[in-house]
């Protein structure tokens, strides 16, 4: 199964496109993408499609059609998303080998460089018609977005692969449980329902047809704030000026509560916890390694604790409803340090 995954090639791609029903010409193009396996090819019709191989073991089939429901549902209600198309049969997912695959249209358009204020007011308004249309389904076999899925899961997962170094993993267990603790804390009472899960600027384009939002391959049962930071990430004044703009618009649509972005900062932690994770997770692929040739060296786990310490600090030191036994003065003393936790080659 994982071996024809790990080799496929134009004309396994072809063969498995005309297995499904379509008519391909032998144009076929690999397109960026280090989960999945996704390819341009060319009809005898003129048109194009894009066919997207899913890595096996990661989704269910349950799963994997839950998110073209999704799709579905949102291109029901007119909202500018890449839907899969139906194969002759009528169905959305095939199988090739014990490979899932699906195909989509090929959407022209180019991904922003930056927003402009109407840009801002233009995607919040369908951000919240997104959310408006997650709440009112349910995705029972996808992942939930919260502190054991996005962070004490992965940390667990690199304790126990042995990816982190004897003198970073205390401290960065340490602060990955703090933060986890601090987003039960602030996330108890917030809704959570379908979202796109992996909103940032590089699944959004821009074309003659307006905006479209691409990829819900990591779509999810979470906050609706996950997608709101994804989007507008920054940390300056700026960044906070156009979240504020984003949810101005995103409210003429749906309710969107200020306490929630409290939750930005330990998502953006979940999120440098769960990366990590992801990339230790297919190191057995060779496109991990060319991609990521510093992942797992001293000062990459090192630069990693600093951030997550940084974070720590950062969510401390807002005071505000922090649990009573991370307040300051409260923690556990550090243990004694010894020559071990010094010198990295004892």
């Amino acid at each position: 199964m994982s071996e024809f995954f790990f080799e496929l090639t134009p004309d396994r791609v072809l063969w498995a496109v005309e297995a499904g029903g379509f008519e391909p010409t032998g144009h076929c193009t690999p397109l960026t993408c280090l989960e999945n396996r996704v390819y341009d090819l060319r009809l005898w019709d003129g048109s194009h499609i894009v066919v997207k191989f899913y890595r096996p073991g990661r989704w269910s089939r349950e799963a994997i059609l839950e998110e073209h429901r999704f799709l579905f549902d949102l291109r029901e209600a007119e909202i500018p998303v890449c839907a899969p198309i139906a194969f002759p049969d009528g169905r959305t997912l095939h199988e090739v080998e014990g490979i899932h695959y699906a195909v989509w249209s090929r959407t022209g358009g180019r991904p922003p460089a930056e927003f402009t204020d109407q840009e801002i007011d233009i995607l919040g308004r369908l951000l919240a018609r997104i959310h408006n249309v997650g709440a009112a389904g349910t995705a029972p076999h996808r992942q939930r977005l919260d502190a054991p899925t996005s962070a004490l899961g992965p940390l667990e997962f690199l304790q126990e692969g042995g990816f982190l170094p004897a003198e970073c993993e205390r401290r960065y267990r340490a602060a990955v449980e703090t933060v986890a603790e601090i987003y039960e804390a602030w996330s108890a009472g917030v809704p959570v329902h379908r979202i796109h899960g992996d909103c940032h600027v590089g699944n959004l384009l821009h074309g003659d047809e307006g905006w479209f939002f691409l990829d819900f391959d990591d779509f999810s049962v979470g906050p609706a704030v996950h997608d709101v930071w994804m989007l507008l990430p920054g940390r300056d004044a700026e960044a906070a000026r156009q979240r504020t703009r984003l949810i101005e618009a995103y409210r003429q649509f749906r309710d969107f509560d200020a306490r929630w972005l409290r939750l930005v900062e330990p998502l953006r932690a979940f999120r440098f916890v769960f990366y990590a994770a992801w990339i230790a997770r297919r190191w057995n692929d060779g496109a991990f390694p060319a991609a990521f040739p510093h992942f797992g060296s001293a000062a990459y786990w090192e630069s990693e604790t600093r951030d997550l310490e940084a974070h720590v600090e950062r969510l401390l030191g807002d005071g505000e409803d922090v649990p009573d036994g991370l307040r300051s003065g409260s923690s556990e003393p550090e243990p004694e340090l010894t020559n071990e936790d010094f010198f990295w080659d004892l």
